[in-house]
């Protein structure tokens, strides 16, 4: 068989990615690494990214374009009117479609249903639609909700990271368990006990003078907790004055900023930039402990970065990170902000020794992007077995 024979016999597979301009780290991760590995396979798949720009349409209103519902507008003219519409133009030239965001489930609707997929990293994009007394929202929030869902509810085939996301699916009756496929996240190589090319941290951490720190790795949306992340870190620093704390990756908002302020630690808080990966290792392997606080998660990241890294890893009592990390972290309630203070300080004075670093290492060992690729692809070769191709 010549060399395009052969190309032209494998599957052919779209991903569908957010726009760069979004800004979620985290999704940009999980698309690129799910296309460097299938692009690994070219013998098995022909895997291509779709990923169109977000176009700035509000944002070029005069008075508008500086706000931030400007770009809100041009996020949701995106969503629901271009994307699927290059949705559409699509349909032809792929097997199967995959969409990597959930919050762009409502593509479904563009493509051929019964050949797409789409990854579920969590339910909290569909909370206002299944758990409205949980959180009330606006009719126009709740609709692009329900479009969403809807979405979500007619692919073939629904992805998850962890088993705690596929309960809550099949607890709320999104999906049924025959279309679930389990598709751990894994731990990109720059994540490693030693630095690797393109390390800045030194650098970053020169304000600090070589003092120790916590790091806490996310945005700075409700469900990150940063607030009990500030209270924790200011009871802290009263019994270790040198300590300070790295927060990489959220925008704090006027409340938070105020928070840091009334609890005296605005002198004491570091937050670099986004950086890329090598350097937030380095981040990881400086800290005394990685701090994860939050209240809900679909996986958790930071945990097996961290862990990959050899840092000690201080987490919420949620059953997704005790999925994810296992014995190999020390967990506190959530929201419980004595509890999460005794902690932490056990680990800093010695009085509480994290669990062993070959474990911590080993644990991070089991998280591949290979093998989430390799899951992932296998998923769609079984569907397109019973499917007729284009």
């Amino acid at each position: 068989m010549s060399p395009s024979a052969s190309r032209q016999s494998v599957p052919r597979l779209a991903l569908l990615m957010d726009p760069r301009e979004e800004g979620w780290p985290s999704m940009d991760l999980v698309g690129e690494a799910l296309l460097e590995g299938l692009s690994s396979l070219p013998s098995e798949v022909s895997a291509e990214a779709v990923r169109p720009s977000l176009p700035a349409v509000a944002r070029r209103v005069p008075r508008l374009g500086t706000r931030n519902a400007a770009f809100n507008a041009d996020r949701i003219l995106t969503r629901f009117g271009l994307y699927p519409g290059r949705a559409l133009l699509a349909r032809g030239r792929y097997d199967a479609f995959h969409v990597v965001d959930h919050t762009y489930a409502q593509l479904v609707h563009a493509l051929p249903a019964g050949r797409t997929g789409v990854f579920c990293h969590d339910l909290d994009a569909f909370r206002s639609v299944l758990e409205p007394h949980r959180e009330p929202r606006p009719a126009w929030f709740r609709l692009m909700a329900s479009t969403q869902l809807a979405g979500l509810e007619r692919a073939a085939l629904v992805f998850h990271s962890t088993q705690a996301v596929r309960s809550e699916l099949l607890a709320r009756g999104v999906v049924d368990e025959a279309r679930l496929v389990w598709a751990p996240y894994g731990v990109s190589p720059e994540y490693r006990p030693e630095p690797v090319p393109g390390d800045r941290s030194e650098e970053l951490l020169a304000p600090l003078g070589g003092r120790p720190y916590l790091l806490h790795v996310g945005s700075a949306i409700p469900r990150k907790r940063l607030d009990v992340l500030f209270a924790v870190f200011a009871a802290l620093r009263a019994r270790h004055p040198d300590l300070r704390l790295v927060q990489q990756g959220g925008a704090l908002s006027a409340a938070q900023r105020a928070q840091v302020e009334a609890l005296g630690i605005a002198d004491a808080l570091l937050q670099p930039p986004r950086q890329e990966r090598a350097t937030l290792a380095g981040l990881y392997r400086g800290a005394r402990a990685v701090l994860v606080t939050s209240e809900a998660e679909g996986f958790g990241l930071p945990v097996i970065e961290a862990l990959a890294c050899g840092a000690p890893v201080v987490a919420s009592d949620l059953p997704v990170l005790r999925e994810v990390g296992a014995d190999t972290c020390a967990y506190c309630p959530v929201g419980e902000v004595p509890a999460w203070v005794e902690t932490v300080d056990a680990l800093l004075t010695g009085r509480q020794p994290p669990p062993p670093r070959d474990t911590r290492l080993a644990r991070a060992a089991r998280f591949t992007w290979a093998a989430h690729a390799r899951t992932v692809l296998d998923a769609y070769v079984r569907l397109l077995g019973g499917a007729s191709r284009p």
